[in-house]
């Protein structure tokens, strides 16, 4: 029987390629010679890469036996996701190899700036001895205030306070009982920005925190404070940070992500580079030898059970592995209804049902849960989420989850619903279903309100008091801003005479004009909603 083809296409550990074992027909090209690659990946079954192989939609094309394609550490950029998905084939990534890497790289960013590391070996190794030029600041008692408190965001605050510091933390999907076990003060992001001396952010990159450290957030810092991002480029406005660092309002910055990587010579990180209180690194968080050798063990683990058909549990676009056919189109709309259930949450989750009604309940239907935790964490934490470590982030925040099945489904064939507990004792409801032939995902009710609104990418949700006039002044408002409505439900009015409107329009609303249509409509409820699709 013939053995599976496996390509390597970039240098991987020996260990890597043990993890495959000896089932498969092992084979290695230079993954950036672009011809060996597409002719090597004709008769490929899956194919293994680092950051400098780029498998678009052309080698996808060229791969017709293809079923995976495993990027051996965190980032996806150099695949095409959508591509491979359209073309059946799963897209598998190493989501946990980093974190340590990249938790100690941010320490050592805080100790370089704190006592001026960097600055002071360029000195000496120019021949000068200059030791009062370099004076440095301890960590002793000093407030570290870290923006995201996910799994990166709790080792440092683990490693910071063995140097005795206060430890402060926003991020409002963490519950107060998670930030006491890790000995943590939660506070507002103004309070983290007024009180810290060291502020590391750890955020997903969305269309909501990019940018979220800007001008106005640098001002509220201390005139001694240091920002540190080993994140994602363009959580921090680049032109207000380098403004900041001129002009004295903050002390210096580290950082090893730029909004464009390497930083281009006519953009605004590049300036920030020769400034004398900024400590930079070429995006190093995971260039460690041991989170090489992780995440290339992790992968060849996933590819190993893709060409066995078994669950791949970090599978980014499908799940892939032995679930039945008639229970697989529901995985992305699951992780779809997570996605807007998080969005709409005003208060981090304490507790979360799955409810999935209808003829479904004949059917193994426990991927749904890991689907629903996914798409809500995916919004929320910076680390990528997959099957196998959404229930771990769930878990380190105390959310309890159950799955609940039944039969009787008076209105759909099939629905599920998410319904969940937040933290401020409020509860919020998305149920979800496939309409039709083609099975389109649809968002049919949100705390009680029933609508029918398919999936989009860019939605606004809104709550007011239902009054006639209404559309036509949030309509007003989006064509004033050249913004199209490519679709609206308004649910009928509650009982206390509030009216829910859904839309769907073709690009992100600026923050200004929605908060101009907020005011306009007097919502107690208004958020924008983005689905990326996994």
């Amino acid at each position: 029987m013939t053995k599976p083809v496996v390509l390597i296409a970039e240098e991987l550990s020996p260990a890597t390629i043990d993890a495959l074992g000896p089932d498969f027909d092992v084979r290695h090209v230079d993954g950036t010679d672009r011809p060996a690659l597409l002719s090597a990946l004709t008769d490929a079954h899956a194919v293994l890469v680092r950051s400098a192989t780029k498998i678009d939609a052309e080698a996808i094309a060229a791969a017709p036996v293809l079923k995976v394609v495993a990027r051996a550490g965190v980032g996806l950029d150099n695949v095409d996701i959508k591509a491979a998905t359209a073309a059946g084939v799963m897209v598998v990534n190493a989501p946990t190899s980093n974190i340590i890497s990249a938790a100690e790289l941010t320490v050592g960013h805080v100790l370089s700036l704190a006592r001026r590391i960097p600055a002071a070996h360029a000195s000496l190794a120019q021949g000068l001895w200059k030791r009062s030029s370099f004076t440095g600041t301890e960590l002793f008692e000093k407030t570290i205030g870290i923006i995201g408190l996910g799994r990166i965001g709790a080792l440092i605050a683990a490693r910071l306070q063995a140097f005795d510091m206060r430890v402060i933390a926003y991020d409002p999907y963490v519950t107060a009982t998670r930030a006491q076990q890790l000995g943590v003060q939660l506070v507002s992001l103004d309070e983290l920005l007024e009180q810290s001396d060291f502020v590391t952010i750890h955020m997903p990159k969305t269309p909501e925190t990019t940018g979220m450290i800007g001008a106005e957030q640098l001002r509220r810092m201390k005139k001694t404070a240091y920002v540190i991002n080993v994140a994602r480029g363009g959580l921090i406005d680049e032109v207000a940070l380098f403004d900041a660092l001129t002009s004295g309002e903050i002390a210096g910055a580290g950082l090893d992500v730029f909004s464009t990587e390497p930083p281009a010579e006519d953009g605004p990180a590049r300036r920030l580079l020769d400034l004398p209180n900024v400590v930079v690194t070429p995006h190093l968080g995971a260039s460690t030898e041991e989170a090489q050798e992780k995440a290339g063990v992790s992968v060849a683990r996933s590819v190993k059970l893709a060409l066995e058909g078994d669950l791949v549990p970090d599978a980014v676009n499908v799940a892939g592995g032995a679930i039945d056919p008639f229970v697989r189109p529901g995985i992305a709309l699951v992780e779809m209804l997570g996605q807007f259930f998080s969005g709409l949450a005003d208060s981090a989750l304490s507790s979360l049902d799955i409810e999935v009604r209808g003829e479904l309940a004949e059917y193994d239907v426990s991927v749904y849960r890991l689907a629903a935790l996914k798409g809500i964490f995916s919004r929320i934490v910076s680390e990528t989420v997959s099957y196998v470590n959404a229930p771990l982030f769930a878990e380190q925040r105390g959310v309890e989850t159950r799955l609940i099945v039944e039969s009787d489904s008076p209105m759909y064939r099939n629905i599920t619903i998410l319904r969940g507990t937040l933290a401020d004792g409020s509860t919020l409801e998305v149920a979800g279903t496939l309409a039709g032939t083609r099975m389109v995902p649809k968002v049919v009710g949100i705390n009680g309100y029933e609508i029918e609104v398919p999936i989009e990418t860019h939605h606004l949700v809104m709550r007011y008091a239902d009054r006639p006039g209404i559309v036509a002044i949030y309509g007003q408002k989006l064509g004033e801003a050249g913004i199209n409505i490519a679709g609206l439900q308004v649910a009928r009015p509650d009982a206390t005479g509030r009216a829910l409107s859904v839309l769907t329009v073709d690009s992100p609303v600026p923050d200004a004009i929605l908060g101009a249509m907020r005011e306009a409509v007097n919502a107690d409820l208004f958020r924008q909603i983005e689905i990326v699709e996994s």
